[in-house]
């Protein structure tokens, strides 16, 4: 069993939803990321997204944006992202990591070695916004051979037909954008959501997260009384871009958000 549904399993057991936090590698530079991680997984995380900075990221909002130059930057690549995962593996053996980015890395890569370095890493999942799954039959069954899921992203215009593709060819978990547009934009609809995962859950049996417009404790605990996990991003990366003269400062309240959203969930 892989450490995504063995995570979603025990989580389940415990009628608990899953808090999963996106930051961005190498934001606001590289010697920061892994022990943010380890500080995001001592206030309650169950799963991290570890986003590649990509110099064109069209499904993300200014704030991710501006994250994926100041990584950029830096020279923060796929490759150096895979040795945050490792180095982030040699003390943690237990919390998923899942790489969030776009094809053109990969492609350049290649789809085999980027497999196999992945794993060797310990990546769980990969979510490659712009591949969707009617041509992504190739990649994931690389990716499934090297026991890592391809987890694919459900729109609020998703069809039933479209979940059921996913649901064949993906793995892990399937990730809802509650709201159209790009990241960080727009009012979450709770309500909105709950009919929109009612029709997903009759066409998947994979757990579903739910992310864009989580920006608070409140919101998250209200998700989390509908989804199987809680996705976070631009509201945590906002918190680096506040902070560009004090990382740690940065830090600390990334962690203080994510303790508070936990806490807020399992109220």
């Amino acid at each position: 069993m892989s450490r995504l549904a063995a995570t979603f399993k025990n989580l389940k057991q415990l009628n608990r939803t899953a808090l999963i936090p996106f930051i961005s590698a190498g934001d606001p530079y590289p010697e920061f990321t892994v022990p943010l991680m380890h500080g995001m997984v001592d206030a309650g995380v169950n799963v991290i997204e570890l986003g590649v900075p990509f110099s064109d990221p069209m499904a993300d909002g200014p704030i991710i944006q501006r994250a994926s130059e100041r990584a950029l930057s830096h020279h923060v690549s796929l490759t150096k992202v895979l040795a945050m995962a490792s180095e982030f593996r040699q003390t943690n053996q237990t919390t998923p990591l899942v790489l969030m980015g776009y094809l053109n890395p990969i492609e350049i890569m290649g789809y085999q070695i980027f497999a196999d370095k992945a794993q060797q890493a310990g990546i769980d999942g990969v979510l490659t916004v712009d591949l969707p799954p009617e041509e992504a039959e190739e990649c994931t069954a690389i990716l499934k051979a090297s026991n890592i899921d391809p987890i694919f992203l459900l729109a609020p215009n998703s069809h039933e037909d479209r979940v059921k593709k996913m649901n064949v060819i993906g793995s892990g978990y399937l990730y809802y954008v509650s709201l159209k547009g790009v990241t960080g934009a727009g009012h979450l609809n709770v309500t909105e959501v709950e009919k929109k995962l009612a029709m997903i859950r009759n066409n998947t049996s994979l757990p579903i997260g739910v992310g864009f417009g989580v920006k608070e404790a409140s919101i998250a605990k209200e998700i989390a009384k509908v989804a199987d996990a809680v996705v976070v991003g631009s509201a945590l990366i906002s918190k680096i871009e506040a902070n560009l003269d004090n990382p740690n400062q940065a830090k600390q309240e990334i962690i203080i958000l994510l303790t508070a959203m936990r806490k807020a969930m399992d109220s």
